[in-house]
């Protein structure tokens, strides 16, 4: 990782302020309510939560002691926002999980790695219960989704991952620990169950639902589920529009007995893949229209889910799929592009967003462990790189300042007249308090010339804020892999922990603000 000494933080924040002031290329004046309007959506503390592929969680959590690095990863996010990001476990290893009552904690197969592929995922997983115990090295107050294996067609084997996972959390050790679980989930993107060999090719939505009705049966009377009982299902769970939650619920899959122990609805997205390598350029990665088509393509399926009383959520998300794309998933732009991603589902009434994490994944937020080859093409690495955040983590960061701290944020979409500049106002009890601006234009390691950048003019009616401190996410360049700062701190340590003095900007309201290509600002209004 490339350090970054206080002294050139702070003389690099303000020189670009200071660059920004005197050249802006182009302005626009953007208005801003001073209270809530009314199709404001909740902006909860835990909207940006994680995915873990199930494979390797205990490189997660530690087994004998905690792993300090996670720990500290997840805490700098609770103490932003006051509760820690929620946890999925699950994802395509869900689905080739044993449960074994001789492992004490796990036994798995991986393939060999390759360029495409730097860290695979395991074909074969055994556990046993000690596993699932491992969510006590989380921290205090974390809530969690676990996932058991519905592609076996196993129902013995379901339930007893089942037993195991209450088995855990009933334990003295999860209780003092103080950790939750809130859902099962059983199966993960099922749709994709008949290309992937574990259905046959022509099953449909609605032998899925059946099929599904069966096997989730098992699991309810093996974890004495009800619809009174503190743990629910999660349903769906789906990879494509190929199953939807407006089908299965038109297959009626809320009137069976499992169906009424659903308590969230879960969709999967992800902007591109990279299961087969290809080319992926970041500057049309970063790109305002993509993010929104990407998410309002769920639209009529979350309007139906919320009709039915149920919060819907990107069960598991991220950038490029199959482990992310090199030069694009690992890089400062992706860490831009997650912040309006994330901001954005919010705004369409996605409730929290499960961002997934994998040993060695290119797309990480998080690298828990230290790494002996490359994530972008497994060239041996020596000595190994220690665990570290990538530049996704600080969109992370950023997006839960714009949460805050009391529970009651609730986030509109500003009108922004620049094709690639997004814009957010967030309200607590109804009133102004933060603003977030994105510019995705990508100023990249090739470019040349003055960087450029806009000036945004703030309007807000009478009786609104008159001041504000902005919190830059300074970027040198989209397609950096390290380097970024956010408000003048870096999170790129040994240990997790900020580093750094805290660099804001004091602003009038009425003079606006200035925001440079690859950049992006939370204002906090005073």
């Amino acid at each position: 990782m490339r350090q970054t000494t206080l002294l050139r933080v702070t003389l690099l924040s303000i020189s670009l302020w200071e660059i920004q002031a005197a050249t802006p290329n182009t302005a626009a004046s953007v208005s801003v309510a001073k209270s809530a309007p009314s199709n404001a959506e909740p902006l909860v503390s835990t909207h940006v939560s994680f995915s873990i592929e199930q494979d390797r969680w205990p490189d997660w959590t530690g087994i004998d002691s905690r792993n300090e690095f996670t720990h500290t990863a997840l805490v700098n996010l609770q103490s932003i926002t006051g509760q820690p990001p929620k946890i999925r476990v699950g994802a395509n290893s869900e689905d080739h999980t044993l449960f074994s009552p001789t492992v004490t904690v796990v036994e798995a197969q991986f393939p060999p790695s390759s360029s495409l592929t730097p860290y695979p995922e395991a074909t074969t997983i055994h556990v046993g219960d000690g596993f699932y115990q491992l969510s006590k090295w989380l921290p205090s107050g974390t809530h969690m989704v676990w996932g058991v294996n519905f592609g076996l067609d196993n129902a013995t084997n379901a339930a007893n991952m089942a037993k195991s996972i209450m088995k855990a959390f009933s334990t003295s050790e999860v209780k003092r620990a103080n950790i939750h679980l809130d859902l099962i989930e059983v199966g993960n993107e099922a749709d994709l169950y008949k290309s992937n060999g574990l259905r046959p090719s022509n099953w449909t939505q609605e032998e899925y639902v059946a099929d599904w009705i069966g096997m989730a049966t098992a699991v309810v009377e093996a974890a004495n589920l009800s619809p009174n009982s503190a743990v629910g299902l999660q349903g769906a769970s789906f990879a494509g529009q190929g199953f939807t939650p407006t089908g299965i619920f038109n297959d009626n899959i809320l009137q069976s007995t499992p169906g009424k122990v659903i308590r969230q609805i879960s969709q999967h997205r992800y902007s591109g893949f990279f299961c087969f390598g290809g080319d992926f350029a970041l500057e049309s990665f970063m790109s305002k229209a993509a993010v929104r088509s990407n998410i309002t393509v769920f639209s009529a399926d979350i309007a139906e889910v919320k009709s039915k009383g149920f919060p819907y959520v990107l069960g598991e998300t991220n950038s490029i799929a199959c482990h992310g794309a090199p030069g694009v998933s690992n890089t400062a732009g992706a860490a831009l592009w997650a912040i309006d991603y994330t901001l954005q589902a919010a705004v369409q009434g996605i409730v929290e967003t499960y961002f997934h994490e994998g040993i060695g994944f290119k797309y990480n937020f998080i690298q828990p462990v230290s790494l002996n080859r490359s994530i972008t093409d497994a060239t041996p690495i020596d000595p190994p790189q220690p665990p570290h955040v990538q530049p996704a983590y600080y969109s992370a960061i950023l997006v839960a300042h714009a949460i805050g701290s009391t529970g009651s944020a609730q986030i509109v979409e500003l009108t922004v007249p620049f094709d690639n500049v997004s814009g957010y106002a967030i309200y607590e009890n109804g009133r102004l308090v933060r603003a977030v601006f994105i510019n995705l234009d990508a100023w990249l390691q090739s470019s040349t010339g003055t960087r450029p950048s806009v000036h945004i003019g703030l309007t807000i009616p009478s009786g609104g804020p008159k001041t504000a401190t902005v919190r830059r996410l300074a970027i040198a360049h989209a397609d950096d892999v390290s380097g970024l700062t956010l408000g003048g701190q870096s999170y790129e340590t040994a240990d997790g922990t900020v580093d750094g003095k805290e660099t804001l900007q004091n602003i009038k309201v009425a003079d606006g603000v200035d925001l440079t290509s690859t950049e992006a600002i939370l204002v906090a209004f005073h």
